[in-house]
């Protein structure tokens, strides 16, 4: 049974019987293809139908691992097991392997972050005597220094960067495009690995206007992305779990610890509704309980 085949004909199942959105299709069919993903880099030679409970069990875990947050690995898993739905209504599966599989225990809670600190000690693990160290180095400045998600990193195209005036056209959520800054440090990092990496490596045909691409020439996958920081993480041994959202935490709340306005923050980060971007304000929030707790009166009564 070959995977590509299935996965084509569960995207017909999801385009003509549940006639869902381009979007949702695409959601369902980057969950499945993350399977794919996994065995690849286990080298795990098996097939649908041959998946059982403990190889998923391996998987969820090695999607968390990958530092991807809750509510990542929650879709992931709904994705799979949709997957393993359409195999059994095709009877082209016999059992299905997701059913006793638990999804991770979601709850809001407030996004890690790193300091200035940590990300200069990450930047400067990348080994720059390779083609990749600066293609990597110039992503983490990326997503750094524009706030971006991770798919809007690996879909940044060349048309639409504006190096000159220091601007990226980013296509989001809802394929709804955005205009973003970046910094200085990010773009020339970028003109640093297009000049002397990308433009003498091999670009498969169809990938010739995305900025990052593999040692193969293809458009550098997400995951992948998440590997390399999962990488340095490990090099660097910083005990914080990271992973390629933590950069735009990190962005979001330098700017507002820093005195960026709020409404600027929430259109450089494509967020449609301000309480979103408002969580990214806990740090003034812990600053100024911290000094109540320290410093009036009142608190100090009863300890």
């Amino acid at each position: 049974m070959n995977w590509q085949i299935h996965i084509k004909g569960f995207k017909s199942f999801l385009q003509l019987e549940r006639s869902l959105s381009p979007n949702s299709i695409e959601a369902y069919l980057h969950d499945v293809n993350m399977v794919v993903q996994f065995l690849q880099y286990k080298n795990y030679d098996l097939m649908p139908e041959q998946m059982k409970f403990g190889q998923y069990t391996e998987f969820i875990t090695w999607v968390a691992e990958l530092g991807m947050s809750p509510g990542t690995q929650a879709r992931v898993i709904s994705g799979v097991r949709a997957f393993y739905k359409y195999l059994l209504m095709e009877n082209l599966v016999t059992e299905d392997p997701m059913t006793l599989i638990e999804g991770p225990k979601l709850g809001r809670k407030l996004p890690d972050f790193l300091n200035i600190e940590d990300i200069e000690k990450l930047l400067n693990a990348i080994d720059l005597s390779s083609p990749e160290g600066e293609r990597n180095k110039a992503m983490l400045e990326t997503l750094y220094g524009a706030g971006l998600r991770v798919s809007e990193l690996v879909g940044l195209k060349i048309s639409n960067l504006f190096a000159d005036i220091g601007f990226l056209k980013v296509v989001g959520k809802g394929n709804k495009e955005r205009i973003v800054p970046i910094g200085g440090m990010a773009l020339r990092q970028i003109k640093t690995y297009m000049e002397q990496v990308r433009m003498h490596g091999p670009i498969i045909s169809g990938n010739e206007d995305y900025i990052f691409l593999n040692r193969r020439g293809r458009k550098l996958s997400r995951v992948m992305v998440f590997i390399i920081i999962k990488d340095l993480v490990r090099i660097t041994g910083l005990k914080k779990k990271i992973s390629p959202h933590t950069f735009r935490h990190s962005f979001a709340t330098h700017l507002i610890e820093g005195g960026a306005d709020l409404r600027a923050v929430q259109e450089m980060l494509g967020h449609e509704s301000i309480t979103t971007t408002e969580i990214y304000t806990h740090l003034d929030r812990d600053y100024l309980r911290s000094n109540i707790l320290s410093y009036h009166p009142r608190s100090k009564q009863g300890n």
